[in-house]
């Protein structure tokens, strides 16, 4: 983190940061849950690097995208605004010309407002995504000049209305945009921005001849963000992806991890028979310590739901990790009441708030790292109350 302080620093995101290792002292002297003895003392602000961010750290999900339209640059400037450590900046996918633009997935039919442009209405097709037939368009398909003819919408309407007030507003960013504007927002808020890219689908990309590793590491040369301290976390559902990226760059690297009983799409391409079960043991994660600093595991892997949907014992996954020198970035706390666990639902209604300070503390108590949210505003209040007791 940079040594630079200013005035917002010194109301509120920088005091947290150097609170992050009183935060998991106390939680854990107090609760004695898994994993919080193994987490106390991160988050120190020492050494800087990944080791230097606030505990827990609140992760912007696509930027602010519970108040914006996902991986828009006024998401990402919200997340910033409303306080986030760390800004998921983005979900990274090729163009037909090379260049990589974020969007949550290739398919861009549901993210942006391509089907009202009747000059593309010829490239809908149908192809196989990670073995899932998938219909629509997709980013592989347009050059990076005509992508920026189109506009972002609000990718789950029913959920979040009020965002389609947002529809049309921005365009998709590249992610070398999105580094310049990186150091903008450093020089404005005289602090260091963080940001958490995504590796999207890289198997498939490889596939069709448009390799995303190389071409990431590449932006992060240019840009001299591609050492161990640098302020860009790179992340991936494909472990061999970040083993990749391990021999590409020397920036802080996290593999993510689906479901239990799930298996990384570049295992199945390559006949790899473990799933995510076999990567979260104790020899499983001292394999990924070995070339990764982290773990996005989904919030079940940290306390899973029962047939009801609620929330039951914490698993040692927290426990595990930090005995195996990896810091844990669950993913991903929503405040509307279909994505949180049954207890904190409030009402029927879908696009209706529950109680996700109540969400939030149960997930903090086992001693994460941090926690991607749609609603980092949330999510930073939520960290208020557990380091004020």
């Amino acid at each position: 983190m940079g040594t630079q302080k200013s005035n917002e620093q010194g109301n509120g995101t920088g005091r947290r940061a150097l609170l992050g290792a009183a935060v998991l002292g106390a939680g854990g002297a107090v609760l004695g849950l898994p994993g919080t003895a193994g987490a106390a003392g991160r988050g120190s602000g020492q050494g800087g690097g990944i080791r230097s961010l606030p505990v827990p750290a609140v992760i912007g999900h696509r930027g602010a995208s519970g108040h914006r339209p996902e991986h828009t640059l006024g998401s990402y400037q919200l997340a910033l605004d409303m306080g986030a450590d760390i800004v998921e900046a983005g979900d990274l996918v090729p163009t037909r010309d090379g260049h990589l633009v974020c969007r949550h997935e290739p398919e861009i039919g549901g993210t942006t407002d391509v089907a009202g442009h009747p000059e593309f209405a010829g490239r809908r097709t149908t192809k196989v995504l990670d073995g899932v037939p998938t219909t629509g368009w997709f980013t592989e398909d347009f050059t990076l000049a005509e992508l920026k003819t189109l506009r972002a919408t609000e990718r789950i309407p029913a959920n979040r209305p009020h965002n389609t007030l947002y529809d049309g507003r921005w365009e998709i960013p590249t992610f070398e945009e999105v580094l310049r504007w990186q150091d903008e927002q450093t020089r404005r808020r005289g602090k260091q921005v963080w940001i958490y890219p995504e590796l999207k689908h890289p198997t498939y990309f490889r596939a069709l001849g448009l390799p995303t590793e190389e071409r990431l590491a590449k932006l992060l040369r240019r840009y001299g963000k591609d050492r161990k301290n640098s302020p860009v976390i790179v992340q991936s559902f494909e472990p061999t992806s970040i083993r990749r990226m391990r021999e590409l760059v020397g920036n802080p690297l996290a593999v993510l991890l689906g479901g239990a009983g799930s298996r990384p799409w570049d295992f199945v391409a390559t006949g790899d028979p473990r799933t995510t079960a076999d990567l979260i043991t104790p020899e499983g994660l001292k394999e990924i310590a070995s070339y990764a600093q982290g773990i996005g595991p989904t919030l079940d892997l940290i306390i899973p739901r029962d047939a009801a949907g609620r929330l039951t014992a914490p698993t040692t996954l927290v426990r595990d990790a930090h005995r195996a020198g990896l810091i844990l970035h669950p993913y991903t706390l929503r405040n509307e009441n279909p994505f949180l666990p049954a207890e904190f639902r409030e009402g029927a209604d879908a696009d209706a708030y529950g109680d996700a300070f109540g969400a939030f503390r149960a997930y903090f108590a086992t001693g994460i790292d941090g926690i991607f949210t749609d609603h980092p505003d949330t999510g930073v209040l939520a960290r208020e109350d557990l380091v004020n007791g």
